[in-house]
C-alpha cells in the first residue's frame, strides 16, 4: 500500500499558524486497499457523502422512470447543493410531482450554501425555505420512493420508515459493512446516517466507478446524472461541480459535512475517501486535489479554479492576502 501524506497548514506571515491532519484511503478495483494517508480505517460518520447511494432505492425501484424524471431530478437527489434559484426549482418541481410541497420536507431551512444563492435570494426579496437546504433535493427523491412504493410519507425520516431500511440496506451492499455493524445517527437534515471506516467508504465509490463503466443501470444512471448535469451537485463555484466540470465527468466528487469527502474516478475503478480530522472543511479540498495528484489522475496543470482550491488565499477585511491554505507535500 502506498502512503501519502495530506495533512493541511494555513499559514501567514510565512509561518503555520494552523495545522488540518488528514486521513485517506484509496480503494482499486477488486476491493483491494491500494493507499492511504495517515488512519484509513479510522470510523466517522459518512454524512453527505452516502447521497449517490440513498437515491439508488428510488432507481432500482423504478420510480425515477414512473414519474418520468431525468438526470436533473437524480442530480439534485445525490446533491449538497447550493440553494440557487435552479436547485429551489427542481426540488419544488420534484415535490408538485407527487402531490406534495415544502412543509412535507423534514429537513429544516438555512441560508444557501453558494454565495449566488444568498445573493439572489436577498434581492428578490425571498426568504429562506427547506427548499434552500442542501439536502432539498435528497429528501424530495425519499418522498417519492415512498409515494411511488404507496408507504406513508409522513415519517420518511425516521430510521423505522420502509425509505430509510431501504436505503441502509443499499450502503450496507456497497460498502460491505453488515447492517448490524453501521453505526446509526442522526443527519444535519433530519434523516439517519451512518458512521463507518473510511476504506469503505473509498470500496463503495471505486465498486460505484467501476459499475458504472461496466454499464450496470442503477449507479450508471447515478454517475451519468452526476456528470451531466455538475451544477446541479453542487452549485456555482462549489468544489464538486469544478471538479466533475474542469475533468470533463472522469472525476466525481462528492463533498460530505465534517471534513469528509469521496471521489470515484469510474475509468479506473478507484475510490478514494478523505476525512479531515478536526472536520475542517477548507482542508478536504486541497487533500483530494493533492491526492489525485499522487494517484496520477491530475497532473501539476491543474485549471485554474482547481489550482485555488489547492492553494486558498487567505485574505483579511481589506481583500489583502495574508496567506494560504495547502497541503504539507
Amino acid at each position: 500500500m502506498d502512503t501519502y501524506h495530506l495533512d493541511v497548514v494555513v499559514t501567514r506571515g510565512g509561518a503555520v499558524e494552523s495545522r488540518h491532519r488528514v486521513h485517506a484511503a484509496v480503494v482499486g478495483p477488486g476491493d483491494a486497499l491500494i493507499g492511504g494517508a495517515g488512519d484509513p480505517h479510522v470510523v466517522s460518520f459518512w454524512r453527505s457523502g452516502s447521497k449517490p447511494f440513498l437515491a439508488m432505492p428510488l432507481v432500482a425501484a423504478g420510480a425515477i422512470d414512473d414519474l418520468a424524471w431525468g438526470d436533473d431530478e437524480l442530480a439534485l437527489a445525490c446533491a449538497s447543493h447550493g440553494g440557487e434559484p435552479e436547485h429551489v426549482a427542481i426540488a419544488a418541481s420534484m415535490l408538485r410531482d407527487i402531490g406534495l410541497e415544502e412543509g412535507d420536507l423534514a429537513c429544516g431551512a438555512h441560508e444557501p450554501l453558494s454565495p449566488r444563492g444568498v445573493r439572489m435570494a436577498r434581492e428578490a426579496g425571498t426568504r429562506f425555505s427547506r427548499l434552500h437546504n442542501n439536502c432539498s433535493g435528497k429528501h424530495a427523491a425519499m418522498l417519492a420512493r415512498a409515494h411511488n412504493a404507496g408507504w406513508a410519507t409522513a415519517g420518511y425520516e425516521q430510521a423505522s420508515h420502509l425509505v430509510q431500511q431501504s436505503a441502509t440496506a443499499t450502503v450496507a451492499h456497497w460498502t460491505a459493512v453488515p447492517e448490524g455493524a453501521l453505526i446509526v445517527g442522526v443527519d444535519g437534515c433530519g434523516v439517519p446516517v451512518v458512521a463507518l471506516p473510511l476504506e469503505r467508504m473509498a470500496r463503495a465509490y471505486a465498486r460505484l466507478g467501476a459499475a458504472a463503466a461496466r454499464g450496470e443501470e442503477v449507479a450508471g444512471r447515478v454517475v451519468h446524472a452526476m456528470t451531466a448535469r455538475p451544477f446541479l451537485v453542487g452549485g456555482t463555484d462549489r468544489f464538486d461541480s469544478v471538479m466533475i466540470e474542469d475533468t470533463g465527468g472522469r472525476v466525481v466528487a462528492k463533498v460530505g459535512a465534517e471534513g469528509v469527502h469521496s471521489v470515484a474516478v469510474p475509468d479506473l475503478g478507484i475510490g478514494l475517501a478523505i476525512k479531515v480530522e478536526d472536520g475542517a472543511q477548507r482542508a478536504q479540498y486541497p487533500a483530494v486535489i493533492r491526492l489525485l495528484q499522487h494517484l496520477g489522475v491530475l497532473d501539476d496543470r491543474l485549471t485554474p479554479r482547481l489550482a485555488d482550491f489547492l492553494h486558498k488565499s487567505v485574505r483579511n477585511t481589506r481583500n489583502e492576502v495574508v496567506g494560504e491554505i495547502h497541503t504539507v507535500s
